[in-house]
């Protein structure tokens, strides 16, 4: 792939070697439903098939091209200072937990990757957590100390030698990073000659908790199963009140070729400064050895936000400053959703339920966390237990939990009111540039999301997300709205990109502003 003036999109999505699964065509029934085609789904289903258990995996859109076809794909068990935050939240045993759960979800996939002969670019390398300054050391230290209380054979240095300034930081050995999209289409592969179905360009709509549970599409077909796994990232069936519990967060990625006689990063490293700088490496068939450089946390759909373009702009910035002559081929953006308490969510919805399952939360560490999501809940769907179901369980409720989750029903209520307050709209659609979006205030008062496309032609929709009735922000350097308060997301005809909406926002005619 020659080097284009426009960057390319996420590295991963590249690689499409097919089969296109076939949508939902007619009623069926299964062992198991399960919702999502990400890791966490494909896991669960695969994990679940290998069982013996008659899966069907429902996919929205193509499996692996979501939230997972743009992760930076890190499968590590050191992740930032989580254990200080997990030890401080929930005590040292949960941390212990944690850390063994984490740890034995990167060992099965490298044990997965060899049993099934996978080629998916997967590499045993070191993972560093570091500060830059003096004064943040003992912060690094705390980490260390909590980590190695977990089970984790942690190093503390200081004044580490790394590409990157590091005035301390924490090292474990022996983690993993690979190709997603090349090891779970694999799985995916394996799951069907297991019995398993794949059906994709599907999206679920409906849920009915019944004997047997009962899921009704876009299109008004059904799955019944006796059991059903959402693994849709963020739920998109919400019995339990979760969205109260999670925090979507959006960053950007930029990745191109490793500067001639630029230094190479050994392994995996992250820094939680600077809105968090993220860096690994990976082959590339055309470009040789890849960096990869994630950072600049923000929330989707945030007004106040200086906009996408600006993320990325840094990013790349940061990544020329410390790695020489790079310039990025490839921009794209990924997605995560936060729990309250630092650990995902993975087991029952909701406390009346022994059929209905969920997976989600990872804060930032999906490849890990899909994996241990799909060995947990294929346990508890066969009978079986785990050490660490307690620990990630959804109905939990913790008092550390109260002033997180007060800040989020705060956060969502300002976007319900304050994003409906004149003022921080466009005042005419005269003022979209082409290309460009913004929420407009129509004649008889209703807010439209406004796109122009390249043309000059105008596509008019509801600014009002389908979820919950947030007002949704044009995102510009992905061409798309999104909504601040769960991090839904559309394009600018309205179709759905990413929960937990699971319909189009409405179309508008022609009457508005300017």
């Amino acid at each position: 792939m020659a080097i284009s003036e426009r960057p390319a999109g996420s590295l991963w999505t590249e690689y499409d070697p097919g089969p296109e699964y076939p949508s939902l065509h007619e009623d069926i029934r299964a062992d198991v439903a399960v919702v999502g085609g990400g890791i966490a789904g494909i896991c669960t289903a695969w994990e679940l098939a290998r069982a013996g258990r008659q899966v069907v995996l429902v996919e929205a859109d193509r499996i692996a091209r979501g939230v997972t076809g743009h992760t930076t794909a890190k499968v590590s068990a050191l992740q930032g200072t989580a254990y200080s935050r997990i030890r401080s939240a929930r005590g040292p045993d949960a941390a212990r937990l944690y850390a063994a759960s984490q740890a034995d979800a990167v060992r099965h996939v490298a044990t997965v990757a060899q049993r099934l002969g996978v080629d998916c670019d997967l590499e045993h390398v070191p993972a560093c957590t570091y500060v830059t300054e003096q004064a943040d050391t003992d912060g690094m230290r705390r980490e260390a100390e909590a980590a190695a209380e977990a089970g984790l054979a942690v190093s503390f240095l200081e004044n580490v030698d790394l590409p990157v300034p590091a005035a301390a930081a924490v090292h474990l050995d022996d983690q993993v990073q690979f190709h997603p999209r090349k090891y779970l289409l694999a799985l995916a592969a394996d799951f069907v000659q297991h019995g398993g179905t794949i059906v994709e360009r599907t999206r679920v709509t409906g849920l009915d908790e019944g004997d047997p549970c009962r899921l009704t599409t876009s299109a008004g077909r059904t799955v019944d199963a006796r059991d059903v796994v959402v693994c849709t990232h963020y739920p998109v069936f919400d019995r339990a009140l979760l969205f109260t519990r999670l925090e979507p967060v959006r960053e950007t990625v930029v990745a191109g070729p490793l500067p001639p006689g630029g230094a190479e990063p050994v392994g995996m490293l992250l820094t939680e400064e600077e809105g968090t700088r993220s860096v690994r490496t990976a082959p590339h068939e055309s470009h040789g050895r890849m960096l990869v450089v994630t950072g600049e946390k923000f929330t989707p759909g945030d007004r106040k936000d200086a906009g996408a373009a600006a993320h990325f702009d840094r990013l790349e910035r940061w990544a020329e400053e410390h790695f020489g002559d790079f310039a990025a081929t490839h921009r794209w953006a990924t997605q995560d959703a936060f729990s309250t308490d630092h650990v995902p969510y993975v087991g029952r919805l909701h406390p009346l339920t022994r059929r209905v399952h969920v997976a989600t939360g990872f804060g930032g560490w999906g490849m890990s966390g899909g994996v241990m999501a799909g060995r947990l809940l294929a346990e508890q769907l066969t009978g079986g237990s785990s050490p660490w179901a307690g620990l990630y369980d959804p109905v939990r409720l913790h008092p550390s939990d109260a002033p997180n989750a007060m800040r989020l029903w705060a956060k969502t209520a300002g976007h319900l009111v304050g994003d409906r307050l004149p003022g921080g709209h466009a005042d005419s659609v005269g003022d979209i540039p082409p290309g460009g979006g913004a929420v407009v205030r129509g004649s008889h008062g209703g807010l439209h999301a406004v796109h122009r496309d390249a043309s000059g032609s105008l596509h008019r929709l509801s600014a009002r997300c389908t979820h919950l009735g947030c007002i949704v922000h044009f995102n510009d350097a992905e061409t798309a709205w999104e909504c601040p308060c769960h991090g839904s997301r559309f394009d600018v005809d309205g179709r759905v990109l990413q929960g937990p909406a699971v319909r189009p926002l409405e179309q508008q005619n022609g009457e508005g502003a300017g």
